[in-house]
């Protein structure tokens, strides 16, 4: 028994399978996160820019963009988990089966029927004399199968618990600005993608306009309270960047997060209940915060979106007020403040939130 068992854990080492929840969890959904990126976030920011500029062109290069998110995201997940070449590639029938079956869950379907799919076909790869018809026959038949029998399911119960999320923020725009604020923040700076979650949960509305709000507090926050330590280097890697930047410090004083995610529980319930903040773009922006202002731009598409369809009369003053103050003024003053008062009593001390790697 004991020879059988090591001979199937050579076996895993030998096809590179690695069940942790580290490459599932983080390295994979990272992963998934930029094919959605490169795919339906990238394409929606060309197709708003042709709609504003009124070229159709930019729009018919952006729709062509986001035609492909499903491909995009299974390909990207089979890439962080190492696979052959010919598994890899057959993951765009699987990842487009998984997003057009899952509905506006998608996203979820995608991610754990790729990461499936992918094991398997790696389990089959170069193992028979036929690898060039065995592999992506066995990859692709996998995919498609689990998506035609378990994606509609999967894809169902991640658009139900948004639509609870969004629900609840709805009627509850206070409690819920603050939860939805401070959990995908924390979410974002954690190792863990922000922007898959609110992908696959289809987090849009006023929850989305919340994460925004969460996830800017924590990039902006950092990024400014540690400018005495990293300068402008770390203002715009951790600003327009990413504040998980910050994760190793964190894990050495757990308080230095206590500022930004502070900003996010006030800032999180200004966008839900003044500025009504909504985030009726792609629900990924909800969770990209201001890395390279994705989450303003996603806001800003809603808004061209919203006026195109006539369910908004004009993009107004207040749009852009309470946009800017919840995005960037409000979490710069809130964490600097939270900052120097735990500086004072000796939360925070000298070098705490310095980045060595800058």
């Amino acid at each position: 028994m004991e020879t059988k068992e090591k001979g199937f854990k050579a076996f895993l080492k030998r096809k590179n399978i690695i069940v942790s929840g580290k490459r599932y969890f983080i390295d994979a959904m990272g992963a998934m996160a930029n094919g959605l990126f490169a795919s339906l976030l990238v394409g929606t920011i060309i197709a708003t820019l042709g709609q504003v500029l009124e070229i159709q062109t930019l729009i018919d290069i952006g729709n062509y963009g986001k035609q492909v998110a499903g491909p995009a995201m299974a390909v990207s997940i089979a890439y962080a988990l190492q696979a052959p070449p010919l598994v890899m590639f057959s993951m765009l029938a699987v990842g487009s089966a998984a997003n057009t079956l899952g509905g506006a869950g998608g996203p979820l379907a995608v991610f754990f029927i790729a990461i499936i799919a992918t094991e398997i076909g790696k389990v089959v790869s170069k193992e028979t004399k036929v690898d060039l018809l065995v592999t992506p026959i066995v990859t692709i038949c996998v995919g498609a199968l689990l998506s035609m029998g378990v994606a509609p399911y999967i894809g169902s119960a991640a658009s139900k618990i948004g639509e609870f999320i969004m629900w609840a923020t709805e009627l509850h725009p206070f409690m819920m600005g603050i939860l939805v604020a401070v959990i995908v923040g924390i979410v974002l700076t954690l190792p863990i993608s922000s922007a898959a979650i609110c992908a696959a949960l289809g987090l849009t509305g006023l929850a989305g306009g919340a994460a925004v709000a969460g996830c800017s507090a924590q990039m902006v926050g950092f990024a400014v309270m540690s400018y005495r330590e990293n300068k402008v280097g770390g203002l715009v890697s951790q600003g327009i960047g990413t504040s998980m930047l910050q994760m190793g410090n964190i894990v050495k004083n757990p308080r230095i997060w206590i500022p930004p995610t502070l900003a996010a529980a006030i800032t999180g319930p200004i966008a839900t209940c003044i500025f009504q903040l909504k985030m009726n773009g792609e629900a990924i922006a909800s969770g990209m915060g201001t890395c390279g202002f994705v989450g303003q731009i996603g806001v800003y598409s809603g808004w061209v979106n919203d006026v195109a369809e006539g369910t908004k009369s004009a993009i107004t003053a207040m749009d852009w007020v309470g946009l800017i103050l919840v995005s960037i003024v409000l979490p710069a003053i809130l964490s600097q403040i939270f900052c120097l008062i735990l500086r004072k009593i000796g939360w925070i001390k000298k070098d705490d939130l310095i980045l060595n790697n800058l």
